[in-house]
């Protein structure tokens, strides 16, 4: 009877601690990527103003790394299920990415618009997965300390 007791106060303390929002900043971040992303497509295979597409991709990069920090100084963390989910998710977006890249390629966008698209993409490819591994891992039991 015990056993069946300690997994719903594991859950509940799960539930409670204060967790920094750090899939909310990788949300954000993936929004300002497909706004970006949305941009670049929409002139393909033209060649398109860079100005927003680039801020967007700086702040979309800024987000993501300040999610990134976020998570990285989490203690209590169940960090081998947030490492196997996001290399799962990982290796799946960046099949995703690579194929959207392909369709650019071949709809012969060059240069600096292709660059910009790749650095778009490369933050799709990290954003979905960390937000995905995030949450896992924040709603799964982070292994018991020896205290």
């Amino acid at each position: 009877m015990t056993s069946q007791h300690a997994p719903a106060t594991s859950a509940a303390a799960t539930a409670t601690r204060r967790f920094p929002p750090a899939a909310e900043f990788a949300i954000v971040s993936l929004a300002f990527v497909v706004v970006g992303g949305i941009i670049m497509a929409s002139y393909a295979p033209r060649r398109p103003p860079l100005a927003a597409p680039i801020t967007i991709a700086v702040v979309a990069a800024v987000l993501l790394l300040a999610s990134a920090l976020m998570v990285s100084r989490l203690r209590e963390f169940a960090w081998n299920r947030f490492f196997v989910v996001l290399s799962w998710a990982g290796l799946a977006y960046v099949i995703s990415a690579g194929m959207i890249a392909f369709a650019f390629i071949r709809d012969h966008v060059r240069g600096a618009p292709l660059a910009v698209l790749l650095v778009l993409l490369v933050m799709f490819a990290a954003d979905v997965p960390l937000i995905i591994a995030v949450t896992v891992a924040r709603y799964s039991s982070p292994p018991h300390s020896a205290d």
